[in-house]
């Protein structure tokens, strides 16, 4: 066993032992701490918990390699996800704690005085939460097939177990003093290498200010910004300059970031955290310490990103482009790469029988006669899987095995802190809403609680196998899970706390029409769109010939809003107004004041 072998079981096993160990001394007694903690967490303690269960594997994992391969146009994650926030924190926490429900679904269901648009709110919070928890098994199943050396499968397993430990016995409450552990775990794992690749190319501790400090090679400085030197060494390679890369079109990243933030601010597992703390005002302190939690880690992605690009590409680029020598030896390639190669999520094939890698943009028409000139006959790195950046990133820069074993945990630790959140909404939406709200609705607190237990259960083996076997439309991405929140609840809460008006026939032809729209859009293209063995977020992207006005189907939620909002108006113009003293509700809500404890009926 290597050093980096025992490190990586060392302090993977204490984190592990930690979580369940939290899990014990935190278990559920009843509905309340099984729901929403007790509804006693202290704002920071959930807004430290409320960023873990943020900051899932494409946080920790694939952000990072979406930026490294994606450049400037990949901000759209950074500004929709924390502009989501600011959503969240003005728009809906407050007046949702104020109401002091257990879940998003039974919200709707009270507003809109309907067991049929409770219902609907179900169906699409277990579409938009499967959605999502898929790509978190992918970040388990690739952090374990690559440090601890078991099979994908194997590693998949052992994440469900680990998170069947603790989320069925603890629940919301065991749930909550678990992320906020996972908290430090994933953001120490992840700016202490950052700190010391900071140190390597630009002598700057600070990753964010090292992001645009001069470029140090060989411990001379080069004259150089770093972002100059990777624009430089991308450009020289057939690749698109950096730091102006984009997305699609303008539109397309205007319209992806407007979906991201909607949908972060309408998904369940995140707005059921601010069920969980005593008042009103703490449910906005929430937000707002969730934030700085969450701009730590945000605010070091990018130059992780450029960082971990800049390495690589030196790494395989080794001399001046087009020498005889300028390219990596296949047979002296380093120990990670041989790694990852094992992993399948890096691939190799020798085109020009000549033994070494050749690694460039072979799509570039314009450094087409260049290559050919220099005896180049197509990119040689035929998969660089974008999830493998962050994990890699400590290897490449060849930082001691300590860091790199903090790193397999952080991302671990960010993967099942999402899951749990995520498995736990699901969950609560079977057994509280369709099983007490609708189907049994005189059932014990000590029945319900098991059944909320027993849900979990269900819930943690369709995840594993849908991680295992990912449906066509969500294997290639987690942002499909945006938007479908963005097109079908984040609407109908909008509407349920601004709109005394809105009534239950606009709000489920709302959300129905919404989350349609946006799944009709996303299975018509999935085959120009995803691209098999890129990040589960998202692959390097052109544009599709037949997009709508250019948009891809991963920013299609905020269109799905549209017309979500669009059909809701329309219906509920023509049909009976709310009841009276639903509209009394509505204005009530909106009164600035403090609320008890959620009270789940």
């Amino acid at each position: 066993m290597t050093a980096l072998d025992m490190w990586t079981y060392g302090v993977v096993g204490a984190t592990f032992a930690l979580y369940i160990g939290i899990a014990i001394w935190a278990r559920a007694g009843t509905t309340g701490e099984f729901y929403v903690a007790g509804g006693g967490v202290h704002p920071v303690a959930n807004g430290m918990a409320t960023a873990a269960d943020w900051m899932s594997a494409a946080s920790f994992i694939s952000m990072a390699g979406l930026i490294a391969f994606n450049g400037y146009g990949a901000s759209v994650f950074l500004m929709g996800w924390t502009g989501g926030y600011v959503l969240l924190a003005l728009l809906l926490a407050p007046y949702l704690r104020k109401f002091g429900k257990f879940t998003v679904p039974e919200f709707i269901g009270d507003r809109y005085y309907s067991q049929a648009a409770r219902i609907v709110a179900v169906i699409c919070l277990i579409l938009a939460s499967i959605t999502y928890v898929i790509g978190q098994m992918k970040g388990i199943g690739v952090a374990f097939s690559r440090f601890l050396e078991v099979p994908y499968d194997m590693g998949l397993y052992i994440g469900m177990g680990i998170v069947a430990i603790y989320a069925v016995a603890g629940g919301m409450k065991g749930i909550t003093y678990t992320q906020i552990a996972q908290y430090v775990v994933l953001i120490f794992a992840y700016t202490v290498p950052a700190i010391f690749i900071s140190l390597n190319l630009t002598g700057n501790p600070v990753p964010q200010l090292g992001l645009g400090s001069g470029y140090v090679e060989d411990g001379v400085a080069s004259g150089l910004t770093l972002l100059d030197k990777l624009d430089l060494v991308v450009t020289e390679l057939g690749f698109k300059e950096y730091t102006t890369q984009v997305m699609g079109s303008s539109l397309n990243m205007f319209v992806y970031t407007l979906s991201l933030m909607i949908g972060t601010a309408g998904l369940p597992h995140v707005i059921i955290r601010f069920f969980t703390v005593p008042k009103v005002r703490d449910a906005r302190y929430s937000a707002g310490w969730a934030l700085v939690f969450i701009a730590l880690l945000y605010t070091t992605a990018p130059a992780v990103g450029a960082m971990a690009r800049l390495n690589l590409m030196d790494t395989i680029q080794i001399g001046p482009v087009g020498a005889e020598d300028g390219n990596l030896l296949y047979d002296e390639r380093p120990d990670w790469f041989k790694k990852w190669e094992e992993t399948g999520l890096l691939q190799y094939e020798d085109k020009n029988g000549d033994g070494r890698i050749q690694y460039y943009n072979d799509a570039n028409p314009e450094f087409a006669p260049k290559a050919e000139s220099f005896g180049w006959k197509g990119n040689e790195m035929v998969k660089v899987d974008r999830d493998i950046m962050v994990l890699a990133n400590p290897e490449i820069a060849s930082l001691p095995a300590w860091v790199i074993a903090l790193v397999v945990a952080g991302g671990l630790a960010a993967a099942l802190s999402t899951a749990a959140g995520l498995l736990l909404a699901i969950s609560s939406s079977i057994s509280h809403d369709l099983l007490k709200g609708v189907i049994a609705k005189n059932i014990s607190e000590k029945a319900e609680l098991t059944a909320g237990r027993l849900s979990m259960i269900v819930a943690i083996l369709v995840a594993g196998y849908l991680g295992l076997n990912p449906p066509g439309f969500a294997a290639g991405t987690v942002a499909i899970a945006f938007g479908l929140a963005a097109s079908s609840i984040f609407p109908v809460l909008m509407m349920g706390i601004f709109a005394k008006r809105m009534n239950k026939a606009g709000a489920i032809a709302g959300m129905i029409a919404g989350i349609t729209v946006t799944l009709l859009y996303v299975f018509q293209h999935k085959g120009i769109f995803f691209v098999p063995g890129t990040a589960f977020l998202m692959p390097e992207m052109g544009m599709g010939e037949d997009w709508f006005f250019g948009i891809s189907p991963n920013a299609f939620g905020a269109v799905g809003a549209l017309v979500n909002f669009t059909v809701a108006y329309l219906v509920s113009a023509v049909t009976a107004p709310p009841p009276e003293h639903i509209q009394h509700l509505v204005e009530d809500v909106r009164v600035p004041g403090g609320a008890g404890a959620p009270t789940g009926h």
